[in-house]
């Protein structure tokens, strides 16, 4: 949970351009980037690491998944909220994250603009 008003967001994507544009659009709502990650195994040891409030997941990352990243994460620290954007948004995938303990699945192609939103959504969101 947001305890100071500054949101701290770990990017989990295998793109750096995707990084670079979420990066900076998630800057300009204050929030603050704490790190990046390509590949599950990067990921995970950083989103353990870092503890950020909020994960953005990408479904595809280099050599795996973010179902991974998911898994691995919300066993040892369920507090951690994850918020899926992914072009791979059919509704088995969005099943698929959300039952695994995704706070909120979003579509890059279509909802891009929503995503600072839904980052503070799922940080003010209670643990389960």
């Amino acid at each position: 949970m947001v305890t100071n008003g500054s949101i701290k967001v770990f990017l989990a994507d295998d793109s750096q351009q995707i990084r670079a544009r979420v990066n900076a659009l998630l800057a300009a709502q204050h929030m603050d980037i704490v790190g990046e990650g390509a590949t599950p195994e990067t990921c995970i040891a950083s989103i353990l690491h870092l503890h950020p409030d909020v994960v953005v997941l990408d479904v595809q990352l280099e050599g795996g998944s973010g179902l991974q990243v998911l898994q691995a994460v919300r066993s040892a620290h369920p507090e951690i909220a994850f918020v899926v954007f992914s072009n791979n948004a059919a509704a088995a995938y969005r099943r698929r994250y959300i039952g695994e303990g995704a706070a909120l699945f979003l579509d890059k192609s279509t909802e891009f603009d929503q995503l600072a939103q839904a980052v503070a959504t799922a940080a003010r969101r209670p643990v389960h």
